[in-house]
Protein backbone atom coordinates (compact mmCIF):
# COMPACT_ATOMS: atom_id res chain seq x y z
CA UNK A 1 0.00 0.00 0.00
CA UNK A 2 1.49 3.66 -0.92
CA UNK A 3 1.48 6.35 1.40
CA UNK A 4 -1.16 8.00 -0.39
CA UNK A 5 -3.97 5.34 0.49
CA UNK A 6 -2.35 4.67 3.76
CA UNK A 7 -2.74 8.70 4.86
CA UNK A 8 -6.11 8.96 3.23
CA UNK A 9 -7.08 5.61 5.51
CA UNK A 10 -5.82 6.73 8.39
CA UNK A 11 -6.48 11.00 8.13
CA UNK A 12 -10.13 10.75 6.21
CA UNK A 13 -11.97 8.89 9.38
CA UNK A 14 -10.26 11.04 11.90
CA UNK A 15 -10.96 14.29 10.20
CA UNK A 16 -14.59 13.28 9.28
CA UNK A 17 -15.23 11.90 12.80
CA UNK A 18 -13.77 15.22 14.08
CA UNK A 19 -15.68 17.26 11.83
CA UNK A 20 -19.15 15.80 12.31
CA UNK A 21 -18.27 16.33 16.07
CA UNK A 22 -17.66 20.34 15.37
CA UNK A 23 -20.85 20.50 13.28
CA UNK A 24 -22.82 18.18 15.94
CA UNK A 25 -21.97 19.90 19.15
CA UNK A 26 -20.46 23.54 18.47
CA UNK A 27 -21.16 24.76 22.14
CA UNK A 28 -19.15 21.67 23.07
CA UNK A 29 -16.19 22.67 20.54
CA UNK A 30 -16.48 26.37 21.62
CA UNK A 31 -16.46 25.78 25.31
CA UNK A 32 -13.44 23.32 24.97
CA UNK A 33 -11.44 25.85 22.67
CA UNK A 34 -11.79 28.39 24.95
CA UNK A 35 -10.46 26.18 27.63
CA UNK A 36 -7.17 24.86 25.37
CA UNK A 37 -6.96 29.07 24.54
CA UNK A 38 -6.84 30.06 28.61
CA UNK A 39 -4.39 27.07 29.00
CA UNK A 40 -0.42 27.99 28.56
CA UNK A 41 0.35 24.64 29.28
CA UNK A 42 -2.57 22.86 26.80
CA UNK A 43 -1.70 25.28 23.55
CA UNK A 44 1.56 24.17 24.30
CA UNK A 45 0.73 20.69 24.44
CA UNK A 46 -1.32 20.46 21.63
CA UNK A 47 1.34 22.23 19.32
CA UNK A 48 4.06 19.61 20.72
CA UNK A 49 1.37 17.22 19.35
CA UNK A 50 0.28 18.79 15.95
CA UNK A 51 3.54 19.62 14.78
CA UNK A 52 5.32 16.33 14.71
CA UNK A 53 1.98 14.90 13.55
CA UNK A 54 2.56 17.16 10.73
CA UNK A 55 6.01 16.48 10.28
CA UNK A 56 4.98 12.55 9.90
CA UNK A 57 2.81 13.15 6.92
CA UNK A 58 4.92 15.72 5.19
CA UNK A 59 8.02 13.44 5.84
CA UNK A 60 5.98 10.77 3.87
CA UNK A 61 3.98 12.33 1.94
CA UNK A 62 5.41 15.92 0.64
CA UNK A 63 3.73 15.49 -2.76
CA UNK A 64 3.02 18.07 -4.85
CA UNK A 65 0.91 16.89 -8.25
CA UNK A 66 -2.18 17.82 -9.71
CA UNK A 67 -4.63 15.80 -8.66
CA UNK A 68 -6.54 14.57 -4.94
CA UNK A 69 -3.12 13.46 -3.15
CA UNK A 70 -2.11 16.94 -2.43
CA UNK A 71 -4.95 17.57 -0.12
CA UNK A 72 -2.95 15.17 2.30
CA UNK A 73 0.33 17.08 1.55
CA UNK A 74 -1.37 20.31 2.17
CA UNK A 75 -3.10 18.90 5.11
CA UNK A 76 0.61 18.08 6.75
CA UNK A 77 1.78 21.38 6.21
CA UNK A 78 -1.46 23.00 7.87
CA UNK A 79 -0.57 21.04 10.81
CA UNK A 80 3.36 22.10 10.69
CA UNK A 81 2.06 25.45 10.59
CA UNK A 82 -0.51 25.29 13.23
CA UNK A 83 2.25 23.19 15.13
CA UNK A 84 4.57 26.37 15.34
CA UNK A 85 1.87 28.59 15.35
CA UNK A 86 1.16 27.31 18.84
CA UNK A 87 4.47 27.04 20.16
CA UNK A 88 5.67 30.15 19.13
CA UNK A 89 3.21 32.83 18.70
CA UNK A 90 0.86 31.28 21.79
CA UNK A 91 -0.47 35.25 22.29
CA UNK A 92 -1.51 35.35 18.12
CA UNK A 93 -3.15 31.96 18.11
CA UNK A 94 -5.06 32.84 21.39
CA UNK A 95 -6.65 36.46 19.99
CA UNK A 96 -7.26 34.62 16.47
CA UNK A 97 -8.75 31.08 18.38
CA UNK A 98 -10.81 33.75 20.33
CA UNK A 99 -12.09 35.78 17.85
CA UNK A 100 -13.30 32.68 16.17
CA UNK A 101 -15.05 31.23 18.79
CA UNK A 102 -16.90 34.48 19.11
CA UNK A 103 -18.72 33.79 15.78
CA UNK A 104 -20.56 30.13 16.00
CA UNK A 105 -20.68 30.10 11.86
CA UNK A 106 -16.48 30.06 12.08
CA UNK A 107 -16.99 27.11 13.86
CA UNK A 108 -19.78 25.34 11.89
CA UNK A 109 -18.31 26.09 8.70
CA UNK A 110 -14.98 24.61 9.27
CA UNK A 111 -16.74 21.48 10.86
CA UNK A 112 -18.68 21.01 7.16
CA UNK A 113 -15.18 21.45 5.52
CA UNK A 114 -13.21 18.99 7.82
CA UNK A 115 -16.38 16.44 7.32
CA UNK A 116 -16.19 17.06 3.80
CA UNK A 117 -12.63 16.46 3.56
CA UNK A 118 -12.67 13.72 5.76
CA UNK A 119 -15.32 11.74 3.92
CA UNK A 120 -13.71 12.52 0.43
CA UNK A 121 -10.15 11.31 1.97
CA UNK A 122 -12.30 7.97 3.55
CA UNK A 123 -13.30 6.96 -0.04
CA UNK A 124 -9.96 7.83 -2.02
CA UNK A 125 -8.31 5.75 0.68
CA UNK A 126 -11.30 2.51 0.94
CA UNK A 127 -13.73 2.42 -1.82
CA UNK A 128 -12.01 4.20 -5.23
Amino acid sequence: MDSTIFLARLLGPVILVLGLFVVVYPARVARMGREVLDSEALLLISGVITLPAGLAVVLTHNLWVSGWPVLITLFGWIMILAGIARILLPDLMRSAGGAMLDKPVLITIPGVLMAALGAFLTYQGYFA
